[in-house]
């Protein structure tokens, strides 16, 4: 890829697995399975690239209400990513973070997570955010009580620091695969001023190839934050 404008910190949702896997008439578990595959490579690509921040949105908190045995599932493959194949975690030598809610997890899972995310801390040039059971109106909703129990007022850089993400910048770039156009509850306070960039690919489709244009496309765009660039 050509030198263009890197962004610094890349944002995925990455929507799609489930009607990848039903259009080859297999089983949601499968574009799970596949998306998960595809999560490794697209973000070992990006840090490759140079990205230095990139955030995954993995489970959301409204995922939860699905069907159990797809839960079970799910929970299953974050068991396995975590614990068996936490190899292909610890490959990519950057620091990995949990955001959301992980006690709603199986024991088992959350002792997997800590472990990694503890292991990696020592890694310091690229930080892996993956979002599990995560909401952002959940995160704002008490990002606002833990002010309201400090009782104390909050400015904007004081707020940002009860947020799960403090102290890490905000995504420049947000792609969405799937066909969707909505942030669907993902990074709403950090996404103020980010990038958009949607693909009509799945998630498990999405190569090495479409992240490049879309940084591409990114790199190509004016970013004015809301001020005006005087001709």
């Amino acid at each position: 890829m050509r030198r263009i404008k890197l962004p610094v910190h890349i944002a995925f949702i990455m929507d799609g697995n489930g009607r990848w896997a039903k259009r080859r008439f297999r089983p949601r578990a499968f574009g799970h399975r596949a998306g998960v595959q595809n999560m490794t490579k697209i973000c070992t690509h990006a840090f490759k690239l140079g990205v230095r921040i990139v955030t995954v949105y993995a489970l959301s908190t409204e995922n939860l209400s699905r069907p159990k045995e797809e839960l079970d599932e799910l929970f299953d493959l974050i068991r396995t990513y975590f614990g068996k194949k936490r190899d292909k975690l610890l490959e990519m030598q950057v620091k990995i973070n949990v955001l959301g809610d992980i006690s709603v997890l199986p024991e088992d899972v959350q002792r997997d997570i800590l472990e990694v995310t503890e292991e990696t801390a020592v890694f310091s040039e690229g930080l892996f955010n993956i979002c599990i059971n995560y909401g952002a109106r959940q995160e704002i909703v008490r990002a606002v009580n833990a002010a309201v129990s400090y009782g104390r007022f909050v400015d904007e850089a004081s707020f940002k620091d009860l947020l799960s993400t403090s102290g890490v910048p905000d995504p420049d770039l947000i792609i969405r695969t799937g066909g969707e156009v909505r942030l669907s509850n993902f990074l709403l306070y950090q996404a103020a001023y980010s990038e958009l960039y949607f693909s009509k690919k799945m998630w498990p489709e999405f190569s090495k190839r479409d992240l490049e244009r879309a940084v591409e496309n990114y790199s190509a765009r004016d970013r004015r934050y809301g001020n005006v660039k005087e001709s």
